[in-house]
């Protein structure tokens, strides 16, 4: 494909897979055990830097590690125009293009639930993964698809402004409520005072509507806190963030030169970076992924389009694809890859170490046993997935 081509293209374009293959390696290398291997080498910066950057934050902040969701969800908005493009040539009725969104968004949400469930005594519901947010979402994302970018403006500003209102109105715990009972005594040091408690850990909006909607399906015990402090109403910001890539999307697919393209995602991603971190050292908004506040979107959907657009110059346009290969093959089966992830990797430990012991695993010392085990596990994945690859077996919803 020329990528500057005069005419919208519905060519698949490399950068979306090499993206979301790089976001999908980075999950499926929680296998690694990095923040093991530091804490068996506390005087090793490098090891602390790694360690921290394949952690969550407890609250307020960012991690290479917390931009996984984001960018995953970022990237299902960036390719939506390039699938409704593919799939209107071929024909396909907007009516049949609507029930395969609808269709696509229960079972995302539903696997979301199933791998939840896993090693559980009954099916556990539960809505905050990636999968099922995603899924929550996707419908609405579909939609806003088939209309002008105007809209999409729109409907991204009307999110962000009402969920954050919504947040801003909910009444704080009164004095005499129980913090214990919601928060455990390590994470009570994120709790934050002032106008910034309206988005504390578990005493929130998305928490009090959690706490209501959750306790409506079957549960092994009623459901009082998650303690992540994750919740199923930040589909709801979720979806605003694959709204911002959805116009990414339009962006890359517009008949625009290649360098306005890329100059497009670059001061866009700057300014909502600016501006995600401006309102949260304002204190007008707290950074809190786990929560997804309005100001997540803007401050990780910035580090989005500028990783995207560092991915379309580098792959799309300098046609420097090569090294790119080992993320296009996971990235091109992201679903089998993230449910792999799930239900296999704990398999395939064991038989490594059935089959060839663990001796091997200690050819650098007992401290880098779970670095080498990890690393071999992560490299049957990704021949699983390369042998995918090559049969041009490819699991899509």
């Amino acid at each position: 494909m020329d990528p500057s081509a005069s005419s919208p293209s519905t060519t698949r374009l490399t950068s979306i897979d090499v993206y979301r293959g790089f976001v999908m390696f980075l999950m499926m290398a929680e296998v690694l055990h990095l923040r093991t291997v530091a804490s068996a080498h506390p005087g090793k910066w490098y090891w602390a830097f790694l360690a921290r950057h394949q952690s969550h934050v407890e609250w307020i902040g960012c991690t290479l590690h917390d931009l996984i969701q984001p960018s995953f969800s970022f990237l299902v908005g960036v390719a939506l125009p390039f699938s409704l493009a593919s799939r209107t040539a071929r024909g396909q009725s907007t009516f049949r293009l609507t029930l395969h969104a609808a269709w696509r968004a229960l079972l995302l949400v539903l696997l979301g639930v199933f791998l939840r469930s896993l090693g559980r005594k009954q099916t556990y519901y539960t809505f905050e993964d990636t999968l099922s947010q995603i899924g929550l979402g996707y419908f609405f994302l579909f939609l806003l698809g088939l209309r002008p970018t105007r809209d999409q403006w729109i409907a991204l500003g009307l999110i962000l402004v009402g969920y954050w209102a919504a947040f801003a109105a909910y009444p704080r715990p009164a004095s005499d409520f129980d913090v214990n009972a919601v928060i455990s005594k390590k994470d009570q040091s994120t709790v934050m005072s002032g106008f910034a408690a309206h988005w504390n850990k578990n005493t929130n909006l998305a928490w009090a509507f959690d706490r209501y909607f959750l306790n409506l399906f079957p549960r092994e015990k009623p459901f009082v806190a998650n303690d992540g402090g994750y919740a199923t109403l930040s589909f709801i910001p979720t979806l605003a963030t694959m709204i911002l890539g959805l116009i990414a999307g339009g962006v890359l697919r517009s008949p625009r030169t290649a360098a306005s393209k890329i100059g497009w995602l670059v001061v866009a991603g700057v300014l909502s970076l600016g501006v995600g971190y401006g309102l949260g050292g304002l204190g007008i908004c707290p950074v809190v992924k786990r929560i997804w506040t309005p100001s997540w979107v803007l401050f990780s959907g910035g580090w989005c389009l500028l990783i995207l657009a560092g991915a379309y110059a580098v792959t799309d346009v300098l046609g420097w694809k090569r090294w790119a290969f080992p993320f296009m093959v996971i990235g091109m089966n992201s679903i089998a890859a993230y449910c792999m992830a799930g239900l296999i990797e704990g398999w395939v430990a064991d038989n490594l170490k059935r089959h060839l012991g663990t001796s091997i695993f200690l050819a650098l010392g007992p401290s880098y046993q779970p670095l080498l085990q990890g690393a071999a596990v992560l490299l049957v994945l990704w021949l699983i997935l390369f042998g995918l690859y090559r049969k041009k077996v490819f699991l899509r919803i």
